[in-house]
């Protein structure tokens, strides 16, 4: 795998941080949207109502005109009717520096999601590596300067850990186990800046709280919250983020730390158990 790049083209890919400026992200529109297995409790409170198309489609054009009014160059992959979880292109890849991983699904449901990106990414000739052999998701990986977190969960286990360690010598890589409930770490732990974080503190142990807290002024996130997607915020850049206005006590703790919260509402998409980190695969920030 070739680690350098002599010149800054449109392929390039760049992503230090959690927080940075987002200059370039991936989407698909959530118009194949449906709860068909259920993943985790959010989905199990929703699976009667299911999900309101038409809605989701508007409350994601809303997203994505504040991405775009706030300097982000959106790229959209193609909606596959089959494809019911497409929206959350988080999980499908993930940026570290300038590497870009594709992840390994560890459902049959969205293995052709990868497929997909992957095709995409030949298309615009990015460079990026496979992690094909272990099961990995993106929603797992956290990133901040030469310190990864991963999130060990149901879809992403030790094996890909050691994986990314070997590929990413220079970094340090802190495995977090989960709560067996919980499906990704980023709807229990995210990273809006250099010193802060948004966790749900009862989705780890004692000892990897504390880790976390060592690195990081913690906004700790209720239960109430964390049901709401409350941790799976989207930093875009000069402190500002991208929250649920259902969500305004947390957003009102955001604020107090000196961040600006654009509320939208995704109402309809966080009934499939994802937010707005979910619903991204940053490709360059700055």
């Amino acid at each position: 795998m070739n680690l350098s790049r002599e010149t800054v083209q449109d392929n390039d890919v760049n992503c230090p941080s959690e927080y940075g400026k987002l200059k370039k992200v991936l989407v698909v529109s959530p118009q194949n949207m449906r709860i068909t297995e259920i993943i985790n409790e959010t989905q199990k409170h929703f699976m009667k109502d299911n999900i309101n198309i038409d809605e989701a489609v508007y409350q994601h054009e809303q997203f994505v005109k504040i991405l775009e009014e706030n300097g982000a160059e959106v790229h959209h992959l193609a909606p596959q009717k089959e494809m019911n979880e497409q929206v959350f292109t988080r999980d499908i890849g993930f940026c570290i520096g300038n590497e870009l991983i594709v992840s390994s699904m560890n459902t049959e449901l969205r293995k052709g999601e990868v497929k997909v990106l992957l095709g995409w990414l030949e298309e615009h000739k990015i460079p990026h590596t496979h992690l094909a052999a272990h099961s990995i998701e993106g929603g797992d990986v956290l990133v901040d300067g030469k310190d990864v977190w991963v999130g060990i969960s149901g879809r992403t286990n030790r094996l890909a850990v050691q994986a990314l360690k070997k590929l990413l010598p220079d970094y340090t890589v802190h495995a977090l186990p989960l709560r067996s409930d919980i499906l990704h770490l980023d709807c229990v732990f995210t990273i809006i800046s250099e010193e802060a974080a948004l966790v749900y503190p009862p989705a780890f142990s004692k000892k990897d709280l504390e880790k976390i807290k060592e690195h990081y002024n913690i906004i700790e996130v209720s239960e109430k919250e964390q049901f709401r997607m409350g941790p799976n915020v989207l930093a875009i850049g000069d402190k500002t983020i991208v929250s649920l206005p259902q969500n305004g006590e947390l957003n009102g703790r955001i604020r107090e730390k000196g961040f600006k919260v654009i509320e939208t509402d995704f109402s309809e998409i966080i009934k499939s158990g994802g937010s707005f980190r979910c619903c991204t695969l940053p490709l360059v920030r700055e």
